[in-house]
């Protein structure tokens, strides 16, 4: 590979003056083990644009995720991040829901998120002041420069996905996956993160979020993605959770309330067995 091409894949479009879409999808399909998990998915977001992808269990979330970010070919479709193939692209930041960073290693919150400068560093070369600096207004951006030299073992939940998203930033992404990035934290902790996730768009920085709570996708995204195996609805959560929708996705069993911050469905079998997964 030529000098120019690695300068290149190293190169996102600024946001703010870039062409075209930020995020394209055209008719993606999966099959998975002979089964196929999406089937007919398709849309398209512009930078800044804020989409939350709910669905029930199976529906197929984490493998769309999957599929944005490169690491799973679709069997059928192509999907394009400002017009180029996702594989490999360093311009999306993917948070599973499982992250590969052992939270019992001695390191410090700064020395994670510095780890999202090695695609921009390249081989043979060491982080200087410039990459120091990016990490530094990365962690005063997500609101934790006071953990900066805290040991990753002892952050909270909600402290934990700051720091992968600040991590993220510092990549200089400006597509950011993230699967289910509420699970599992308290109230607060989850409004921590729909607040930064409100300032990232003020920077165009394009999010997709896997999540279940439809109350919170009404409330704090611009764009929802219903998801059963293929896109029942996609556009504003208040045209896409219509009832005959949300029964869609979520099966005849399905009991909804309204709430003064938007709807919630709770289904017959919604507490059997556990959660096994999305796929």
């Amino acid at each position: 590979m030529t000098r120019e091409r690695i300068r290149a894949s190293r190169t996102c479009p600024d946001p703010a003056h870039a062409a075209g879409p930020a995020v394209e999808v055209r008719e993606v399909a999966v099959v998975l083990d002979g089964k196929a998990v999406l089937a007919g998915i398709s849309f398209r977001l512009e930078p800044g644009d804020l989409l939350a992808v709910v669905g029930p269990n199976g529906a197929g979330k984490t493998t769309l995720l999957r599929v944005l970010s490169g690491t799973l070919p679709p069997t059928v479709g192509e999907v394009r991040i400002f017009g180029q193939r996702p594989a490999r692209h360093i311009c999306i930041a993917y948070l599973p829901q499982r992250l590969g960073v052992d939270l019992r290693f001695p390191l410090a919150v700064s020395d994670v998120v510095l780890m999202g400068r090695t695609g921009r560093l390249g081989p043979l070369r060491w982080p200087g002041a410039e990459d120091r600096e990016r990490v530094a207004e990365a962690l005063a951006l997500v609101g934790i420069s006071h953990l900066a030299r805290r040991p990753i073992g002892e952050l909270s939940g909600g402290e934990q996905q700051r720091m992968f998203i600040a991590r993220a930033i510092v990549q200089e992404a400006t597509v950011l996956l993230l699967d289910e990035p509420l699970a599992g934290l308290d109230a607060p902790a989850q409004a921590g993160i729909l607040d930064l996730l409100g300032r990232l768009r003020e920077q165009r920085i394009t999010s997709i979020v896997a999540l279940h709570e439809l109350d919170l996708a009404q409330a704090h995204f611009p764009l929802a993605l219903l998801l059963g195996g293929r896109a029942i609805g996609f556009g504003p959560p208040a045209e896409v959770f219509t009832g005959d929708r949300l029964r869609a996705a979520y099966g005849t069993g399905l009991r909804i309330f309204q709430t003064p911050s938007g709807p919630v469905a709770l289904s017959d079998t919604c507490c059997e067995g556990g959660d096994h997964g999305d796929r």
